[in-house]
This record gives structure tokens, C-alpha cells and sequence, in this order.
């Protein structure tokens, strides 16, 4: 079983000003793959913050996969790619790069998207935006890649066919 966690970056969001939707859609697709949600939290855009928690999930709670949403724009407090690149030890840019083009299929606004993806350790970290249709958008892209890149992360031997 694939475990994982949820982290949505959101100033408004940690305050209980607004209603995290985005995570609780991110949390409900990957349940249907499965992956069992072992972590869940919401915290303020701060740096600082979003690298200590993706490091709880990654080195202590030993996740396979952690989302992030919220935060990968342009915006003065939009930290989370800058968060991420940080405490990543690989990058994997492909995921970010299928995001962003089929995103720019419906919307201009996706090439200000500053989202990353990489692993730390055994764990799949990926940035996905704040908004729910956003975050929903972006991750059925990477959906199909998910188990595989998680299994060959864990050190699966076997040979990467097409």
C-alpha cells in the first residue's frame, strides 16, 4: 500500500478563513488509487513551515508521496516551489513540464506556474496549485506515472517498459 500526505499551503487556509477545498479533493482522488492518507495539514505560506513539514512526512512518517497545494504562483507569499527545491534531492522536472502543458490547454494563466516536483529520500513530492479545479487538473495528469515513479523509487529493479 502507498502511503501519503497532504499539505496545503494557504495563509487564509491555516487561519480557518477559508474552506480547504483543494486538499480535500487531492485527498479524495488518491484514496480511489489507493493510497492510504496518513497525513493531513494546513499550513500558513512561510517557508520555513512548508520545508519542516514536507520533511515530517518525508523523514519521519516515512510517506512514499507528498502533495502539496498552494503557493506555486507569482505571488509575493508564494513560497512553495522555492520551499520544495530546497530539501529536494532529485528533481523531476517532466512532472512539473506535463502539468504545465496540459493546463495551458485550458488556460493561459498556467505558464505562471511555478510548481516543482522531485524526491527526498523514498518520497514523491509534487506541487500542485491552490485551487481545487487546479490541483484536481494537475494531478490526473501525473495520475498514470504515480505508482510507477513511487516503485522505482523504492529501489524496484525491474526494467521500465512502455
Amino acid at each position: 500500500m502507498i502511503t501519503g500526505g497532504v499539505i496545503t499551503v494557504s495563509d487564509k487556509g491555516s487561519r480557518g478563513e477559508r474552506e480547504d477545498l483543494s486538499g480535500r479533493d487531492v485527498i479524495r482522488i488518491l484514496a480511489d488509487l489507493p493510497i492510504r492518507i496518513d497525513a493531513y495539514e494546513i499550513i500558513p505560506d512561510e517557508k520555513e513551515a512548508i520545508q519542516d513539514k514536507i520533511r515530517e512526512y518525508a523523514d519521519s512518517k516515512h510517506l512514499d508521496l507528498v502533495v502539496t497545494t498552494g503557493g506555486t504562483g507569482v505571488s509575493p507569499r508564494d513560497v512553495t516551489p522555492d520551499a520544495t527545491l530546497e530539501i529536494l534531492e532529485k528533481e523531476l522536472p517532466g512532472m512539473a513540464e506535463a502539468m504545465r502543458r496540459k493546463s495551458m490547454e485550458k488556460t493561459p494563466h498556467a505558464m505562471i506556474s511555478r510548481a516543482v516536483a522531485g524526491i527526498r529520500g523514498q518520497c514523491l513530492i509534487i506541487n500542485l496549485p491552490g485551487s481545487p479545479k487546479g490541483a484536481r487538473e494537475n494531478l490526473e495528469v501525473i495520475l498514470p506515472a504515480l505508482k510507477h515513479a513511487i516503485e522505482k523509487i523504492k529501489g524496484d529493479p525491474s526494467d521500465c517498459g512502455r
